[in-house]
């Protein structure tokens, strides 16, 4: 527990690092929004494809991963969902509230920190988990919320679901990628440098941004919050670990992945997606910052966990 603590304190140490930055106002928000975009176009598209072009179809297509990931985190989903409308809250609301139990900063934080603890064979379970949650969830909650507004399963909806879906730099560089692989030519050596040179600013520069926005994140709605927090933090890798070792099992070493994966905090595209649709970006808001405090704790305990299985 101690050296999976120190192993990933450094990726925490640059959140902070970013905040502090933020909340000194080093770093405005709007430097901190550039900072952001930069990344999430660039640095992370470079990397995403990079490990994609080195995987095939068939490592990312594991039926059994995404169907026990899906399932553990669809009944989040739907636990988040239940608790809400026992609270009364609408369905746009409640579709927010889920998202920030369901869905981690798998692409800015946990990438990255997954090659650290278990090496390269961690990117294919990793690029699954990401396309589960950009491909499924990240077009339900807009379905949802323009149901909610009348809009229903319009051509409207599908329109901005679809936009939403081919726009998103981590799909477009994951097919990329794949695509690559496929026609199995080598990546020229000048490109591949290219690739690793920007690339390798995506992990620091993606961590200091996260830090930085969490500056301008508030702490309001704390117990709702807190409730969002342990959901994502503590019932999503429990419920992910029911799905990947018991209702369709997996390799260990995917399932200890997928479980580690869950438990990371809430993804920061939640409270963009809440602020764009004007729902709970405040309890949103507090859910990522609770959830990232939190986890610098609760994620080397899940990983020394799934470390033990057999």
């Amino acid at each position: 527990m101690i050296e999976i603590f120190l192993r990933t304190l450094p990726f925490f140490a640059i959140i902070g690092l970013g905040f502090w930055a933020g909340r000194s106002r080093f770093f405005t928000e709007e430097a901190t929004a550039y900072l952001t975009r930069f990344v999430f176009f660039f640095p992370l598209s470079a990397m995403i494809f990079r490990f994609a072009a080195n995987l095939s179809i068939d490592d990312i297509f594991q039926p059994n991963l995404i169907i026990g990931y899906l399932a553990g985190t669809m009944a989040t989903y739907l636990v988040a969902n239940f608790i809400a409308f026992i609270r009364r809250q609408d369905m746009s609301t409640a579709a927010v509230e889920a998202q920030c139990a369901a869905i981690g900063n798998v692409g800015f934080l946990g990438l990255p920190m997954m090659v650290l603890l278990f090496g390269e064979a961690a990117v294919a379970p990793m690029m699954t988990v990401l396309t589960v949650d950009l491909v499924v969830f990240s077009s339900l909650i807009v379905m949802v919320i323009n149901t909610h507004r009348g809009a229903g399963a319009s051509l409207t909806t599908l329109r901005l679901v679809g936009m939403g879906l081919v726009s998103n730099p981590m799909i477009l560089s994951i097919v990329a990628g794949l695509a690559w692989s496929a026609s199995e030519l080598p990546i020229p050596r000048p490109m591949n440098d290219f690739l690793a040179i920007l690339g390798g600013a995506a992990t620091p520069g993606a961590l200091f941004a996260i830090g930085a926005s969490l500056a301008s994140k508030s702490a309001e709605r704390v117990q709702v919050a807190a409730w969002l927090s342990f959901t994502k933090l503590a019932l999503h890798p429990a419920l992910v670990a029911v799905g990947v070792l018991w209702l369709m099992p997996v390799p260990t070493y995917v399932a200890g992945i997928a479980i580690a994966a869950a438990a990371l905090p809430v993804a920061g595209n939640v409270f963009m997606l809440a602020q764009h649709y004007g729902v709970a970006p405040q309890r949103a808001s507090a859910a990522i910052l609770i959830s990232t405090v939190v986890s610098i704790v609760s994620f080397p305990l899940v990983v020394a966990w799934v470390n033990t299985l057999p």
